[in-house]
């Protein structure tokens, strides 16, 4: 009888989901919140700016996803992009963690610099990349930062930066930390020309970012919820033998206590930017615009 049992068709398997009487869906069209551990569907998240549509959790963009948010279509006109870093000082098992850097988040280094337009105004971008090595800082990362400023600080622009960074990046020991002083001579010699820097901190900004480049602009904004501090809350903690505040460096608090200008949601940070812009641009002059008057 065996002979005359119908073949079993793939299609017709169910899964554990089906027979527990939940639908199933392709894992590429959902996920799950981490934080109120909710199903989204994938396409619901990118309408919301990668915001949990049921708790308001802010999901990470990568340095693309953000470029392609806040500049205006096909305007942005990278800098640097083929420098690497080499292993300054001989860290085992650096050269793997680059190349598998480079293979996670399609990038050569952890920040993507470039000037573009945000609603037809001229702007120097910086856009820090949360999955090569969470975003932290060594000398190319400076490197490019400082050559970014001076560009800006040459043809009269202003900055936006959008910060994200486990701070100074250790496989590059003294190198990485002197990053510090050389981006913050850069925004100095920017801002002593008159030109507006605007940071944008975003989950987490820590450790050598959070002490230099981060907190040095004019106008200082943060993503609701985003972690901002220089050394962890459990660091703290452990230091000083307390238990610190509800919410202790989320950019509410911060705000709350002057370290933030202003609390800007995602969707309308384009828009936010925008108008800063516009109050702040420097008026060209008719030299400086090169008019023939005769």
């Amino acid at each position: 009888m065996i002979r005359f049992k119908k073949p079993k068709n793939q299609l017709e398997v169910h899964t554990s989901s089906s027979v527990s009487g939940i639908p199933s869906i392709p894992d590429e069209m959902w996920c799950r919140c981490p934080k109120c551990s909710k199903t989204i569907l994938t396409d619901d998240l990118s309408d919301n700016y990668r915001v949990c549509t049921k708790c308001n959790y802010y999901f990470k963009l990568n340095a693309r996803e953000r470029i392609a948010l806040i500049c205006d279509d096909e305007t942005f006109v990278e800098f640097d992009r083929e420098m690497t870093s080499k292993n300054l000082i001989g860290f085992p098992n650096y050269e793997k963690k680059i190349k598998d850097s480079t293979l996670k988040s399609a990038e050569n280094e952890a920040v993507i610099t470039g000037v573009a337009k945000i609603d037809n105004q001229d702007s120097v971008l910086f856009v820090m990349e949360p999955n090569f090595m969470m975003g932290s800082m060594g000398t190319v990362v400076g490197e490019k930062l400082t050559r970014a400023f001076e560009y800006a600080t040459e043809n009269n622009l202003p900055v936006i930066g959008f910060t994200l960074s486990g701070g100074a990046r250790m496989q590059e020991g003294i190198f990485s930390l002197m990053q510090m002083a050389k981006v913050s001579g850069a925004v100095k010699r920017h801002s002593d020309s008159g030109n507006l820097y605007i940071t944008v901190l975003t989950d987490p900004t820590t450790g050598g970012v959070t002490a230099s480049f981060a907190m040095e602009g004019d106008i200082i904004l943060a993503e609701p919820g985003a972690l901002i501090g220089f050394a962890g809350p459990r660091v703290i903690e452990q230091t000083i033998r307390q238990k610190l505040p509800a919410g202790f460096q989320r950019a509410e608090f911060l705000l709350e206590k002057g370290f933030v200008d202003q609390v800007v949601e995602r969707k309308v940070q384009k828009e936010y930017l925008s108008r800063l812009l516009k109050f702040h641009t420097k008026k060209q002059t008719v030299s400086s615009l090169n008019v023939n008057v005769n």
